[in-house]
């Protein structure tokens, strides 16, 4: 079905974006709840957070079923398992980073921290022999592994969505010479897609690297889906709470001041935001047609739209369990009806927009030569949740610290001199 919208034109890259008349606007203060002010600490909320800590009422899920494209420009790898960082003598992992974290909660409030890793179809087997070889750095029986439950085979791109890629998105102007060769490699690549088939099956690669996640919007529908999220309610029946983050959001931690600002609030979901940076591009938190939600730079109409906007998403999230399954029909005795766990992810599957991207993959010929192609491939993204009439949203800005996300290997060095590193150092304990 996407295949024939998109060869006829009713989905592309150019169809991701709302229509140029969308009203959008920045926030107003009085829609966001500020953490960065002591506001919280003159009232009781913290410590009611913290007794919520303690009664093992919140849990975490990191978000770990991406290939990590981005972080090696193209190549399929388990970013999660990555040595990225220098902690206490000792190169740590990503995983090991969060579940440091969980610790440190878990012993500072004297409550086991249920922590859930989502994987993927590449991402899986290799996080679970991680763990079992580590007997899961002294958090046994506290670890999930939610398992993906969809996947998506990436298309040749049509030269339509191409050219719109090529000339509609910021690029760097070389000189003369050099953008004539960009030009010829832009050639290149369009009578590639024409000649193997526009909108046709990417299969002419390893199997890893024609498969793509569809987005992490479809995580929390995985553990709907293949029972991790009835498991955990059935180990500890009073959660109430989690935490939902990407991995690589490495400052995001069980903080008693989000908690308490999230239970406050009375959302069924609270997006956590930070102060927009001039290299921070994706979309953020604004006013679309006077409702105020997470706009995916996709979705933009215009790029300088997105200078509009004051506050940039983190993606992490605060969830309340029994609201959600709500939203989504359910309730927790009916997460082991399989035909209506299925029937409920795909009727809100159906009310979420699907967005086309183009990712660059690497092909490996041998002998140390290699090409990148670009591919297209289809998801659907967390953060549009925050659309939907139904559910009801806050939104929290916290500091730069804990919200922002390592995307880039060159994000490395200004993240540990501007004091990063140390803060997510001083959330973790390494004695496991």
């Amino acid at each position: 079905q996407i295949r024939s919208e998109i060869l006829s034109g009713r989905i592309g890259l150019a169809e991701n974006r709302l229509p140029l008349a969308t009203d959008i606007r920045d926030v107003d203060p009085s829609d966001i709840i500020d953490l960065r002010s002591s506001s919280l600490e003159q009232n009781d909320a913290p410590k009611l957070a913290e007794q919520t800590l303690r009664e093992g009422l919140a849990g975490v899920v990191t978000l770990a079923a991406g290939v990590g494209s981005r972080w090696t420009d193209g190549a399929g790898v388990v970013k999660g398992l990555h040595p990225f960082c220098r902690f206490h003598g000792q190169h740590r992992s990503f995983v090991e980073v969060h579940l440091a974290k969980s610790r440190k909660t878990s012993r500072q409030y004297g409550s086991q921290v249920p922590h859930v890793f989502t994987t993927g179809y590449l991402t899986h087997g290799p996080i679970e022999d991680f763990l079992n070889q580590h007997k899961h750095f002294g958090c046994e029986g506290s670890v999930y592994l939610s398992q993906g439950m969809s996947v998506g085979l990436r298309m040749i791109p049509t030269v339509r969505d191409l050219i719109f890629y090529w000339e509609e998105t910021p690029h760097q102007m070389l000189d003369e010479q050099q953008q004539k060769v960009r030009e010829s490699a832009h050639a290149a690549i369009a009578a590639w897609a024409r000649a193997t088939g526009e909108a046709s099956d990417y299969i002419d690669n390893l199997p890893e690297q024609c498969m793509h996640p569809v987005g992490h919007w479809f995580e929390f529908p995985n553990m709907l889906r293949n029972g991790v999220l009835a498991r955990l309610l059935a180990a500890q029946p009073q959660l109430k709470y989690l935490m939902l983050h990407n991995i690589d959001t490495l400052g995001a931690s069980l903080d008693p001041r989000s908690l308490a600002a999230h239970i406050e609030s009375g959302a069924c979901l609270s997006f956590e935001v930070i102060g927009r940076r001039i290299e921070d591009r994706g979309g953020g938190l604004a006013r679309v047609d006077d409702k105020l939600r997470l706009l995916e730079g996709m979705a933009m109409p215009s790029d300088r739209d997105e200078f509009k906007l004051s506050y940039y998403s983190s993606m992490t999230t605060w969830i309340s369990i029994d609201p959600l399954l709500e939203v989504f029909g359910l309730n927790r005795s009916l997460l082991q009806d399989r035909e209506a766990v299925d029937q409920s992810v795909r009727r809100i599957a159906s009310r979420m927009p699907t967005y086309l991207t183009i990712k660059d993959v690497k092909k490996r010929w041998g002998l140390g030569q290699e090409d990148v192609f670009p591919v297209t491939q289809f998801e659907k993204l967390w953060g549009d949740m925050s659309s939907l009439s139904d559910v009801k949203c806050a939104y929290l800005v916290v500091d730069t610290a804990r919200g922002q996300q390592l995307k880039d290997p060159a994000q490395l060095d200004p993240w540990v001199r501007d004091g990063s590193a140390a803060y997510v150092d001083g959330l973790c304990d390494w004695k496991s």
